[in-house]
């Protein structure tokens, strides 16, 4: 098998792997015994991949093919249990990734992202609690590009700018990583995915969108039970409609015009909301499933009553839900959060209209792991 360079089988589909095996001379079952062991089992290294013969393993490592599992350089654990992890690849490019343990509710997997969905206490919403145990359930917050080229004005991570994208072994490797160091059995607890870190997934989207494949076919996590979520790439809405296995979709909108959207949100020069919202619409659901807007808070900038009644003709009509979350401060942020009062208030202005509308409890918010937190930092 002549192999020039370093070959990583994390990211490999079963075509790929299959090609490898031919080429070394072994028969085609072998594929699926390396597809097994990289993605169900989650191993680490070929040496322990023992299914394979020890001739074969020796002649792959030769020939410099390994795993290619991302190095966990380090972790911090915030006071609620949700861990930030910093993750390097082979190239030294780094990173972070976001365990949640979901605790006292929150519909997980159905648009949260480093944090709970939880209904307004002071009047009626929509239920999202869960009768399944806490600790049978978490939520990985996942990146999908090393830094983020969208420039956010109220994202830590547009200040990284972008510096490459993730393959789809870095996204899928990102999963593998963490729950082997949370010691999680394979289909031993419901797990669910947001694409919600580091970077635009839909600026990456062929190599999200096979590392979402291999989520489903070889780590065994249902696309039911992923969500991704996008600034507002049009046409890639569109393609990902027509994708026969996909992850649930969240737009982040944050405004309820486009001249108040171009100034926190720059994409919007590219692509306007009349433009954003007509893919929203023409996007198509699934059964009982909704599209999720996100939407983050910003003191005396986005969160006033009026913007509130503007965001309910916006999107009346389309079967959705908003997700609500008061910004997560950080420094070279010029922005504050509102008060919990402007936000419960937003919040029942789009409820009394029927709109499902839930605040998101932050989490990991005192080591930057919040929404909006994720900078590499050592804090």
């Amino acid at each position: 098998m002549a192999v020039s360079q370093q070959v990583e089988l994390l990211g490999l589909e079963i075509q790929e792997l299959t090609a490898l095996v031919q080429e070394a001379g072994e028969p085609d079952y072998r594929a699926r015994q390396l597809f097994e062991a990289i993605y169900r089992q989650r191993l680490g290294s070929v040496e322990g991949i023992s299914t394979l013969p020890l001739q074969f393993r020796r002649a792959l490592i030769e020939r410099a093919v390994i795993v290619g599992q991302p190095r966990l350089e380090k972790r911090y654990t915030s006071s609620d249990g949700t861990i930030r992890y910093l993750l390097a690849f082979s190239d030294g490019q780094k990173v972070e990734t976001v365990w949640m343990p979901e605790g006292d509710g929150g519909e997980i997997g159905d648009g949260s992202e480093a944090g709970e969905e939880v209904p307004n206490t002071r009047d009626q919403v929509p239920s999202t609690s869960s009768q399944l145990g806490a600790r049978n359930r978490a939520t990985i917050c996942v990146s999908s590009q090393v830094g983020c080229a969208v420039d956010c004005r109220f994202c830590l991570t547009a200040l990284l700018g972008l510096q490459r994208n993730l393959s789809a072994g870095e996204i899928v490797g990102q999963v593998a990583a963490v729950l082997n160091d949370r010691a999680v059995a394979p289909g031993h607890e419901r797990i669910n995915l947001v694409f919600m870190g580091q970077g635009e997934p839909f600026l990456n989207y062929d190599n999200f969108m096979k590392a979402v494949r291999l989520l489903v076919d070889g780590l065994g996590i249902a696309e039911s039970r992923m969500t991704v979520s996008t600034s507002g790439i049009v046409p890639r809405i569109y393609d990902f409609g027509r994708e026969p296995v996909r992850p649930k979709l969240a737009i982040s909108l944050n405004a309820s015009n486009d001249a108040a959207r171009r100034e926190l949100m720059p994409i919007t020069r590219k692509w306007d909301m009349e433009q954003l919202l007509a893919a929203a619409r023409a996007f198509p659901l699934r059964s009982r499933e909704r599209l999720t807007f996100e939407y983050v808070l910003l003191d005396q900038v986005n969160d006033s009553p009026q913007t509130a009644l503007e965001l309910v003709e916006l999107i009346r009509g389309i079967r959705a839900k908003v997700n609500l979350i008061a910004l997560n401060p950080g420094p070279g942020i010029d922005f504050r959060a509102p008060a919990e009062e402007r936000v419960l208030d937003f919040q029942q202005t789009l409820v009394r209209a029927g709109i499902p509308t839930y605040i998101r409890r932050p989490r990991g918010r005192d080591i930057f792991a919040a929404c909006g937190q994720l900078r590499l930092s050592a804090a």
